[in-house]
Protein backbone atom coordinates (compact mmCIF):
# COMPACT_ATOMS: atom_id res chain seq x y z
CA UNK A 1 0.00 0.00 0.00
CA UNK A 2 1.38 3.44 -0.97
CA UNK A 3 0.78 6.09 1.48
CA UNK A 4 0.29 9.74 -0.17
CA UNK A 5 1.14 13.10 1.02
CA UNK A 6 -1.49 15.79 0.42
CA UNK A 7 -1.45 19.31 0.63
CA UNK A 8 -1.55 21.09 3.74
CA UNK A 9 -5.56 22.89 2.79
CA UNK A 10 -6.51 19.13 2.60
CA UNK A 11 -6.71 19.31 6.34
CA UNK A 12 -9.48 21.73 6.90
CA UNK A 13 -11.33 20.50 3.30
CA UNK A 14 -11.56 17.43 5.23
CA UNK A 15 -13.62 18.83 8.26
CA UNK A 16 -15.51 20.62 5.69
CA UNK A 17 -16.25 17.52 3.10
CA UNK A 18 -17.18 15.80 6.61
CA UNK A 19 -20.28 18.32 7.23
CA UNK A 20 -20.98 17.18 3.41
CA UNK A 21 -21.54 13.71 4.64
CA UNK A 22 -23.76 14.72 7.86
CA UNK A 23 -25.93 17.17 5.57
CA UNK A 24 -26.90 14.30 3.21
CA UNK A 25 -28.45 12.23 5.91
CA UNK A 26 -28.72 14.60 9.08
CA UNK A 27 -31.44 12.01 10.82
CA UNK A 28 -28.96 9.04 10.69
CA UNK A 29 -26.35 10.99 11.93
CA UNK A 30 -27.84 12.39 15.08
CA UNK A 31 -29.57 9.55 15.79
CA UNK A 32 -26.18 7.68 15.57
CA UNK A 33 -24.51 10.26 17.80
CA UNK A 34 -26.85 9.94 20.11
CA UNK A 35 -26.73 6.09 20.35
CA UNK A 36 -23.32 6.18 20.86
CA UNK A 37 -23.61 8.76 23.78
CA UNK A 38 -26.40 6.69 25.23
CA UNK A 39 -23.91 3.62 25.16
CA UNK A 40 -20.87 6.10 26.73
CA UNK A 41 -23.08 7.50 29.28
CA UNK A 42 -24.17 3.68 30.51
CA UNK A 43 -20.88 2.40 30.39
CA UNK A 44 -19.56 4.62 32.53
CA UNK A 45 -22.44 3.70 35.32
CA UNK A 46 -20.08 0.41 35.55
CA UNK A 47 -17.86 1.52 37.83
CA UNK A 48 -13.58 1.27 36.14
CA UNK A 49 -15.06 -1.46 34.07
CA UNK A 50 -17.46 0.45 32.03
CA UNK A 51 -14.47 3.06 31.00
CA UNK A 52 -11.87 0.44 29.96
CA UNK A 53 -14.39 -1.74 27.63
CA UNK A 54 -15.16 1.33 26.35
CA UNK A 55 -11.04 2.71 25.49
CA UNK A 56 -11.02 -1.44 24.07
CA UNK A 57 -14.19 -0.81 21.91
CA UNK A 58 -13.88 1.72 20.34
CA UNK A 59 -12.30 1.33 17.44
CA UNK A 60 -14.75 -1.48 17.11
CA UNK A 61 -17.72 0.98 16.76
CA UNK A 62 -15.57 3.25 14.47
CA UNK A 63 -14.72 0.11 12.48
CA UNK A 64 -18.21 0.12 11.94
CA UNK A 65 -18.93 4.04 11.43
CA UNK A 66 -16.41 3.55 8.60
CA UNK A 67 -18.25 0.89 6.85
CA UNK A 68 -21.18 3.19 6.92
CA UNK A 69 -19.46 6.17 5.35
CA UNK A 70 -18.40 3.76 2.78
CA UNK A 71 -21.84 2.63 1.99
CA UNK A 72 -23.03 6.41 2.16
CA UNK A 73 -19.98 7.33 0.36
CA UNK A 74 -21.18 4.72 -2.46
CA UNK A 75 -24.89 5.98 -2.46
CA UNK A 76 -26.14 3.52 0.07
CA UNK A 77 -28.39 4.59 2.84
CA UNK A 78 -26.76 5.26 6.22
CA UNK A 79 -28.44 3.20 9.25
CA UNK A 80 -28.02 3.45 12.83
CA UNK A 81 -27.63 -0.84 12.50
CA UNK A 82 -23.66 0.61 11.50
CA UNK A 83 -22.64 1.54 14.54
CA UNK A 84 -22.81 -1.96 15.51
CA UNK A 85 -20.96 -3.62 12.17
CA UNK A 86 -17.78 -3.85 13.77
CA UNK A 87 -18.87 -6.27 16.02
CA UNK A 88 -19.29 -8.47 12.76
CA UNK A 89 -16.43 -7.49 10.79
CA UNK A 90 -12.90 -8.56 12.22
CA UNK A 91 -13.85 -7.90 16.01
CA UNK A 92 -11.20 -8.80 17.73
CA UNK A 93 -8.56 -7.08 15.29
CA UNK A 94 -10.42 -4.11 16.06
CA UNK A 95 -10.57 -4.81 19.89
CA UNK A 96 -7.13 -5.50 19.76
CA UNK A 97 -6.07 -2.42 18.57
CA UNK A 98 -8.31 -0.51 21.47
CA UNK A 99 -6.49 -2.70 23.49
CA UNK A 100 -3.01 -1.73 22.32
CA UNK A 101 -4.57 1.91 22.72
CA UNK A 102 -5.22 1.57 26.19
CA UNK A 103 -2.25 -0.25 27.48
CA UNK A 104 -0.31 2.60 25.83
CA UNK A 105 -2.41 5.33 27.37
CA UNK A 106 -1.99 3.45 30.62
CA UNK A 107 1.97 3.47 30.59
CA UNK A 108 1.70 7.36 29.64
CA UNK A 109 -0.65 8.04 32.41
CA UNK A 110 1.66 5.99 34.58
CA UNK A 111 5.52 8.16 33.36
CA UNK A 112 3.15 11.17 34.29
CA UNK A 113 2.32 10.26 37.73
CA UNK A 114 5.73 9.47 38.35
CA UNK A 115 7.09 12.72 36.76
CA UNK A 116 4.34 14.78 38.78
CA UNK A 117 5.81 12.87 41.74
CA UNK A 118 9.08 13.77 41.33
CA UNK A 119 8.70 17.36 40.32
CA UNK A 120 6.58 18.14 43.08
CA UNK A 121 8.72 16.69 45.43
CA UNK A 122 5.77 15.06 47.18
CA UNK A 123 4.38 17.19 50.20
CA UNK A 124 7.02 19.74 49.53
CA UNK A 125 4.63 21.23 47.13
CA UNK A 126 1.51 21.08 49.43
CA UNK A 127 3.73 23.36 51.95
CA UNK A 128 4.49 25.52 49.19
CA UNK A 129 0.98 25.50 48.29
CA UNK A 130 -0.03 26.60 51.58
CA UNK A 131 2.34 29.89 52.19
CA UNK A 132 0.15 31.35 49.36
CA UNK A 133 3.22 32.72 47.98
CA UNK A 134 3.10 34.11 44.15
CA UNK A 135 6.43 32.99 43.50
CA UNK A 136 5.83 29.41 45.12
CA UNK A 137 2.66 28.86 42.89
CA UNK A 138 4.61 29.63 39.62
CA UNK A 139 7.09 27.11 40.98
CA UNK A 140 4.46 24.55 40.98
CA UNK A 141 2.69 25.49 38.61
CA UNK A 142 5.70 25.00 36.15
CA UNK A 143 6.57 21.61 38.29
CA UNK A 144 3.27 21.11 36.86
CA UNK A 145 3.64 21.87 33.40
CA UNK A 146 6.55 19.87 32.62
CA UNK A 147 5.05 16.10 33.29
CA UNK A 148 2.01 17.52 31.08
CA UNK A 149 4.15 18.67 27.97
CA UNK A 150 5.61 15.18 28.38
CA UNK A 151 2.22 13.70 28.17
CA UNK A 152 1.33 15.08 25.61
CA UNK A 153 4.55 14.43 23.60
CA UNK A 154 3.67 10.72 24.17
CA UNK A 155 -0.17 10.94 23.67
CA UNK A 156 -0.09 12.53 20.28
CA UNK A 157 1.94 9.61 18.73
CA UNK A 158 -0.42 6.94 20.88
CA UNK A 159 -3.49 8.79 18.88
CA UNK A 160 -1.12 9.06 15.33
CA UNK A 161 -0.86 4.99 15.98
CA UNK A 162 -4.66 4.55 16.08
CA UNK A 163 -6.58 7.37 13.61
CA UNK A 164 -6.24 4.96 10.86
CA UNK A 165 -6.20 2.31 12.32
CA UNK A 166 -10.06 1.09 12.11
CA UNK A 167 -10.65 1.60 8.16
CA UNK A 168 -7.16 -0.14 7.69
CA UNK A 169 -8.56 -3.12 9.52
CA UNK A 170 -12.09 -3.19 7.83
CA UNK A 171 -11.44 -2.25 4.41
CA UNK A 172 -7.73 -3.20 3.78
CA UNK A 173 -7.57 -6.32 6.26
CA UNK A 174 -4.51 -5.23 8.06
CA UNK A 175 -3.70 -7.00 11.15
CA UNK A 176 -3.62 -4.70 14.02
CA UNK A 177 0.28 -3.62 14.45
CA UNK A 178 0.22 -3.09 10.95
CA UNK A 179 -2.68 -0.92 10.61
CA UNK A 180 -1.09 0.97 13.87
CA UNK A 181 2.06 1.12 11.94
CA UNK A 182 0.33 2.44 8.31
CA UNK A 183 -1.92 4.12 10.76
CA UNK A 184 1.25 6.11 12.09
CA UNK A 185 3.02 6.92 8.89
CA UNK A 186 0.24 8.34 7.02
CA UNK A 187 -0.12 10.69 9.97
CA UNK A 188 3.40 11.63 10.28
CA UNK A 189 3.68 12.22 5.96
CA UNK A 190 0.74 14.32 6.45
CA UNK A 191 1.71 16.70 9.71
CA UNK A 192 1.06 19.66 7.91
CA UNK A 193 -1.97 19.24 6.93
CA UNK A 194 -3.39 17.43 10.43
CA UNK A 195 -1.92 20.39 11.98
CA UNK A 196 -3.92 22.48 10.23
CA UNK A 197 -6.76 20.06 10.65
CA UNK A 198 -5.91 19.89 14.54
CA UNK A 199 -6.46 23.61 14.42
CA UNK A 200 -9.27 23.87 12.81
CA UNK A 201 -10.75 20.99 14.87
CA UNK A 202 -9.74 22.81 18.16
CA UNK A 203 -11.68 25.87 17.35
CA UNK A 204 -14.83 23.84 16.35
CA UNK A 205 -14.55 21.83 19.12
CA UNK A 206 -14.89 25.02 21.38
CA UNK A 207 -17.67 26.49 19.37
CA UNK A 208 -19.43 22.89 19.99
CA UNK A 209 -18.57 22.63 23.78
CA UNK A 210 -20.34 25.76 24.26
CA UNK A 211 -24.27 25.59 24.02
CA UNK A 212 -24.03 22.61 26.29
CA UNK A 213 -21.76 20.09 23.96
CA UNK A 214 -25.25 19.99 21.77
CA UNK A 215 -22.92 21.10 18.93
CA UNK A 216 -21.02 17.70 19.53
CA UNK A 217 -23.93 15.75 17.76
CA UNK A 218 -22.86 17.50 14.43
CA UNK A 219 -19.16 17.95 14.90
CA UNK A 220 -18.63 13.96 16.21
CA UNK A 221 -20.64 13.07 12.74
CA UNK A 222 -18.21 15.62 11.16
CA UNK A 223 -15.07 14.36 12.61
CA UNK A 224 -15.79 10.56 11.86
CA UNK A 225 -16.15 11.12 8.07
CA UNK A 226 -13.04 13.11 8.29
CA UNK A 227 -11.23 10.08 9.52
CA UNK A 228 -12.92 7.81 6.05
CA UNK A 229 -12.27 11.03 3.70
CA UNK A 230 -8.62 11.62 4.61
CA UNK A 231 -8.26 7.96 4.47
CA UNK A 232 -9.64 7.23 1.05
CA UNK A 233 -7.54 10.71 -0.18
CA UNK A 234 -3.89 9.45 1.72
CA UNK A 235 -3.90 5.80 1.34
CA UNK A 236 -3.34 5.12 -2.23
CA UNK A 237 -5.13 2.12 -3.37
CA UNK A 238 -7.80 2.88 -0.97
CA UNK A 239 -10.42 4.36 -3.18
CA UNK A 240 -10.33 1.17 -5.24
CA UNK A 241 -10.44 -0.94 -2.41
CA UNK A 242 -13.70 0.82 -1.25
CA UNK A 243 -15.18 0.44 -4.81
CA UNK A 244 -14.77 -3.31 -4.77
CA UNK A 245 -16.09 -4.25 -1.84
CA UNK A 246 -19.35 -2.60 -2.64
Amino acid sequence: MNIKTVDAGRGAAWLIDGFGYFTRDPGTWLGLSIVFLVILIAAHFIPFLGSIAMQILTPVFMGGLMLGCRAQDSGQPLTIGHLFEGFSNRTSQLALVGLLYFVGFCVIVLITAILMAVFLGGVGALQQLQQSDLGALVGVAASIAVPLLVALALIVPLVMLVWFAPPLVVFDGKEPIEAMRLSFQGCLLNVVPFLLYGIVGLVLSVLASIPFMLGWLILGPMLTASIYISYKEIFVGAASTTSAAT
